[in-house]
């Protein structure tokens, strides 16, 4: 089951984003696909590593304007709770990606999930999920 990854097809809507009804429209999203992706399984309770991979589209001038990387990840963290995992309080790291899809890139052991966000040609997140493998390490 883990590691676990899926992608979330679409341009993120910001934490604190002006336009609430997108917002909602995101949030609902980012839930729905991760209900879909992760089945029923019940929520996890170990202690987490997370990685968000925001890959964006720079030709079509959306060079993450207005999108904080910080920002962008909150609503999804939170859509997670009780779906992936109990509470994001169980993510000990969090690491934080933004890449071009028009750049290039060398992957190896691409998992199917991000194959299928690249196939697509949009705008997405890949996110993925795995136990913390040291967690008495302090770096």
């Amino acid at each position: 089951m883990l590691p676990f990854d899926f992608v979330i097809i679409g341009k993120p809507v910001p934490h604190r984003a002006k336009d609430k009804k997108a917002l909602r429209a995101w949030r609902d999203h980012v839930r729905t696909t991760a209900q879909y992706c992760w089945g029923d399984h019940p929520p996890l309770t170990d202690k987490l590593h997370v990685k968000i991979t925001h890959f964006y589209d720079a030709l079509l001038g959306n060079m993450g304007e207005n999108l904080d990387s910080e920002r962008i990840i909150k609503p999804v963290l939170d859509e997670l709770n009780g779906v992936i995992y109990q509470d994001d309080y169980q993510i000990a790291e969090l690491d934080n990606r933004r890449r071009n899809l028009n750049g290039s890139f060398q992957v190896k052991g691409m998992s199917v999930a991000l194959a299928e966000g690249f196939c697509k040609g949009e705008e997405f997140l890949h996110v993925k999920v795995d136990i913390l493998k040291n967690p008495e390490s302090v770096i």
